[in-house]
């Protein structure tokens, strides 16, 4: 509802100043009559209108229902006998802003059958101001069938567009907090394999110091290498969002395993065409994840990737012979697996598990139409 000091309706297509008219010409009517009691009787109602006018804009529930009731009354009485129609515009005004659809028909029918039903008699019991203002009038009757619709309307369209307002702030705050989850898991998954690589030649280094220097020599100067292109893709990474082709992951994925002494076997074609980007960077992502974590908890001899594009979709699977994960609990909890599946059901894709005490297969599965989808739209 509006405040109680909008009394003068605003931003209903007619000027302040003719609603101000609207609000003296009572008194010319009142005054055109003859007798004291008809004067005193006329400010008496007029007073009683605004009053009820100004409390409808205050009230709640039923009250409102009450207040729009006496405010008819006095109108019905000062149309039939001062010929005072003009308030039936105001009262238009206030039910154009009842947002209740049951309420705003009911008294918008209400309100339209009696102020027709007003002017048909005032045209019979005060047949001469009503041919002296007829314009005026004709004008009054269709504010009261056009004005509570414009309002109610456009009301409605200012609500839809405040919560249209209120969810694309909403959808940029997931999409902020998406993209914060995104990096998170990208320096994650990058930091991750790395780390891991200075690990392992790390331990070979300390094993070798004393047995054969030169070779321990060399795992330390792959730590540094290594540690220098850690650094160089967290760089890329931030600087340039720079999405990573899975034939070019495929190639640190198998030095990484080289690196952890289990053996890489890869069926399929690594090269993906007509696949979106972005599609592939997120099956390049999983797919270092996978390797990455058959690195660190398998205990794996082999290791093989199977890449199989088919009509309906792309899968790749990662398996091994490790020890499998019959035996951990909150397995899709794991800081990995959880971003694996979070990057998937971002493009509708799905992982499965299989394991045993044979080894692990994970199964990375993604919708060819979500590429389609993106193909679509880029172009």
């Amino acid at each position: 509802m509006q405040k109680w000091y909008h009394i003068i309706p605003k931003n209903t297509g007619l000027s302040i100043y003719a609603w101000i008219i609207f609000c003296i010409l009572p008194f010319y009517f009142i005054f055109r009559t003859s007798g004291t009691w008809e004067i005193i009787f006329g400010i008496l109602m007029i007073l009683l209108f605004f009053t009820a006018y100004r409390v409808s804009f205050l009230s709640e529930g039923w009250t409102v229902y009450l207040s729009v009731g006496i405010e008819m009354v006095i109108s019905l009485v000062m149309t039939v006998l001062l010929g005072y129609v003009y308030s039936a515009l105001f009262l238009a005004f206030y039910i154009g802003n009842i947002q209740h659809k049951i309420g705003f028909i009911t008294l918008y029918v209400v309100h339209l059958v009696t102020t027709i039903a007003a002017v048909t008699i005032g045209f019979f019991t005060q047949n001469e101001i009503f041919l002296s203002q007829l314009p005026f009038i004709v004008f009054s009757v269709i504010g009261v069938i056009l004005l509570p619709l414009t309002i109610y309307f456009r009301n409605k369209r200012e609500a839809l567009e405040n919560q249209l307002e209120a969810a694309n702030q909403r959808l940029s705050q997931l999409d902020v907090l998406e993209e914060r989850q995104r990096i998170a898991r990208d320096l994650h998954d990058t930091l991750g394999q790395k780390l891991s690589m200075i690990g392992l030649k790390s331990d070979l280094a300390g094993k070798l110091v004393d047995v054969k220097p030169d070779t321990a020599k060399n795992e330390i100067n792959d730590i540094h290498q290594t540690a220098r292109t850690a650094l160089n893709e967290v760089r890329e990474m931030v600087s340039n969002m720079k999405g990573a082709k899975l034939e070019d992951e495929i190639t640190r994925v198998r030095e990484m395993l080289k690196t952890a002494r289990i053996d890489f076997h890869m069926e399929g074609n690594p090269e993906l065409p007509n696949t979106p980007l972005f599609v592939e960077n997120v099956l390049s992502m999983c797919l270092k994840e996978a390797v990455t974590n058959v690195v660190k908890h398998s205990v794996a001899s082999s290791c093989t990737a199977i890449i199989a594009p088919s009509a309906d979709e792309v899968s790749i699977e990662v398996q091994d012979d490790g020890i499998g994960m019959m035996n951990k609990k909150n397995t899709y909890a794991e800081n990995g697996l959880q971003g694996i599946r979070e990057r998937l059901e971002f493009i509708n894709g799905s992982m499965d598990i299989k394991s045993s005490g044979n080894g692990t297969t994970l199964t990375i599965r993604v919708p060819k139409v979500i590429q389609r989808t993106e193909q679509e739209r880029l172009l």
